[in-house]
């Protein structure tokens, strides 16, 4: 009996590799399924295609003669097939919405893909495997920029935003009404008495603006506005 196969070996390995390209661009751009998640759900989605075709077989060979097991008749794809409907729930759970956007499709879409190559690794189908890491990546990146720089401007091209603000609670109202006159659907917008500094407060929003450009103009009215321990911004899409 082999103990260790070189062969099941070049194939999980491969997976991690494929795996790993596609979580470095969402670990790049700052998703929550990043690097690790990518390469657990290509490394799992191979270890389960070995095992539907190897790890449940049919016939045996016993003093030269073929002789059948207890399992019976065997559907290599039994097990690989519940892949697509099982990665559906690590899938969703990076989907999020907030009113009327929805966030997390694509980094959703990336997971699916992982899982498909991670197959195709562990079906030994390398080429497949490759090219379709190659084309995924590069889907991600350069489709990204073609979005921005080429496709007219539309109301798809707006990009919504999340700020948090460390302040004093004083300050809350003139925040508010700052933001209510310079950016476009606000929404979320809390106020919270910090626990340890009853006078301090951490105010959070989100928004939409068409021009990352006034960010940074934001950004610098607050912090001339205000007396603010912290001021953050980070945008949010796929």
């Amino acid at each position: 009996m082999e103990i260790f196969n070189i062969d099941f070996f070049i194939r999980l390995c491969v997976a991690v590799a494929m795996g790993f390209a596609l979580g470095l661009e969402r670990e790049l751009t700052n998703k929550y399924a990043g690097l690790r998640t990518h390469i657990l759900v290509c490394l799992g989605a191979c270890i389960f295609t070995l095992l539907s075709i190897y790890g449940f077989p049919t016939f045996a060979d016993g003093d030269n003669v073929i002789v059948e097991q207890a399992t019976g008749v065997r559907d290599t794809a039994r097990i690989a097939a519940q892949i697509v409907t099982g990665i559906g729930f690590i899938g969703a759970g990076t989907v999020l919405r907030n009113g009327p956007m929805v966030f997390g499709l694509t980094t959703a879409a990336t997971l699916w893909i992982a899982a498909s190559i991670g197959m195709a690794c562990g079906a030994g189908l390398y080429d497949v495997a490759i090219i379709s890491t190659i084309l995924s990546v590069a889907v991600l990146t350069v489709i990204r920029v073609f979005e921005r720089q080429i496709l007219p401007a539309s109301g798809k091209q707006l990009k919504r935003f999340k700020i948090s603000i460390y302040c004093n609670g004083e300050d809350t109202k003139k925040i508010y009404e700052y933001l209510i006159s310079k950016v476009d659907n606000m929404t979320d917008f809390t106020s919270k008495k910090l626990f340890e500094n009853q006078q301090k407060s951490k105010l959070s929003a989100s928004f939409e603006l068409c021009n990352k450009k006034i960010i940074n103009e934001i950004y610098d009215s607050i912090t001339n506005m205000i007396d603010a321990d912290s001021v953050s911004l980070q945008e949010l899409n796929d």
